[in-house]
């Protein structure tokens, strides 16, 4: 596999932290006029070891091992779907990482699991996981949801089920125990979609979660503990990725929300086209930050706003407003709350009611109502980055986050 450049530490992206712990408040100043940073979005491919899928026994067998077909045959080599700015992580044997909080905070290089604390809310510990920048998607066969014939394809942490006869895929997050927005996360999800998009066969996708209960518990607290500049800059570049993508995207996406949505689960709901909530009064919704000492970032911000207008979004970001389903659908933060079992089917029928509209006119008219939106983080998206990284790089913030780590590890034990 080719190598590429590592990430210049050259751009980073507004967030205010207040934590608890003792490190008391601190507050970013203005965010600076930056260049313009439209920068590309493309992917590229570069060769992968051969990948197989058995159709009789299922998911498709790690990228560095070869299995024989149904018929003794041998499928032809996978790409392997790198971005450009992420460096090739060369295979071999696994390496430990750990974030030096102490004690019980090591992160394997693949396999382990994970925890998450409610009085978190939104930001998901991930204290093991595999740490895969290339994603090798293998073959299965199509689980539910999937059309006549369509075969699933993704990565190790999203799953696509293709129904091209429907001229939709759905595509889930698998990163359980609560779908935490890691980096390769992020990264996975940015591929998926492009690769749809890509495909003349998808008008639409449904954005779900393969975990019951939880759509997704936002940002993943470890990516912006204990690691250099690059790594924040590049973890921060990621979630501008993928907001970028999924708000400009030409296709139609549903969201389907069948679990907890706090923070940056929120925003990726609110990035999508239409927001289906099941009716459980666990499922709350909404940008928390507050709640934590976190001030949501300006995009953050006018994504909410743009949904559910200035005066109800002020007072919903302040106070870090969670909300149940009825709450939601009234403040209008969703478009339609549903009992839980009929969640997917809700969202392929109105999956089809918006196919229905002439493709030219409705992504016009999108990119009409978005690109201002999206403007203004591109046209300042290096000062955002390089706030956020000298923001969380601080000692006092560091030491917080620590503390903050500390004290969920002993509730757990």
């Amino acid at each position: 596999m080719g190598t590429h450049k590592a990430l210049k530490v050259q751009h980073i992206n507004p967030a205010f932290l207040v934590l608890p712990g003792g490190a008391g408040a601190a507050v970013l100043p203005g965010y600076p006029p930056g260049p313009e940073a439209a920068g590309g979005r493309a992917w590229q491919a570069a060769p992968g070891p051969p990948v197989a899928a058995d159709s009789r026994r299922g998911p498709a067998a790690p990228p560095d091992v070869s299995l024989a077909g149904p018929r003794g045959g041998r499928q032809p080599p996978t790409p392997t779907l790198t971005h450009p700015t992420l460096p090739a992580r060369a295979s071999g044997p696994s390496r430990r990482r750990r974030c030096p909080v102490g004690r019980g905070c090591g992160r394997p290089a693949l396999g382990g699991a994970a925890y998450w604390a409610p009085g978190l809310t939104g930001l998901a510990l991930w204290f093991a996981g595999s740490r895969v920048l290339s994603a090798a998607p293998g073959r299965t066969p199509a689980a539910g949801g999937g059309g006549p014939g369509a075969r699933c394809f993704g990565s190790p942490r999203v799953l696509v089920e293709p129904d091209p006869a429907a001229g939709m895929a759905v595509m889930k997050l698998r990163k359980p125990p609560v779908n935490s927005l890691s980096l390769e996360l992020l990264t996975e999800l940015v591929i998926s979609l492009e690769k749809l998009e890509n495909d003349k066969s998808f008008q639409g996708v449904i954005i779900t979660s393969d975990s019951p209960g939880i759509f997704s518990a936002g940002l993943d607290l470890m990516e912006m503990c204990g690691r250099d500049p690059a790594h924040y800059a590049e973890y921060w570049k990621a979630v501008q990725e993928l907001w970028l993508r999924l708000y400009l995207s030409h296709l139609v996406l549903i969201c389907a929300v069948n679990g907890a949505s706090p923070a940056g689960g929120c925003l990726l709901a609110l990035s999508c086209d239409y927001r289906i909530l099941a009716d459980n009064p666990k499922y709350t919704i909404g940008l928390n930050e507050t709640q934590l000492g976190i001030v949501a970032p300006f995009w953050f911000a006018d994504t909410l706003v743009n949904t559910i207008g200035h005066r109800a979004a002020e007072r919903a970001l302040q106070l870090g407003l969670l909300f149940p389903p009825a709450e939601a659908l009234q403040v209008g933060i969703v478009d339609q709350v549903v009992p839980e079992d009929q969640v997917q089917s809700t969202a392929r029928s109105v999956m089809a009611q918006w196919l229905a509209v002439p493709g030219h006119a409705r992504q016009l008219t999108k990119n009409l109502m978005r690109k201002a939106t999206a403007d203004r983080l591109l046209k300042q998206r290096d000062a955002d980055i390089q706030n956020f990284v000298s923001f969380i790089s601080r000692d006092s913030i560091q030491k917080s986050l620590h503390v903050y780590i500390e004290k969920l590890q002993k509730k757990k034990v």
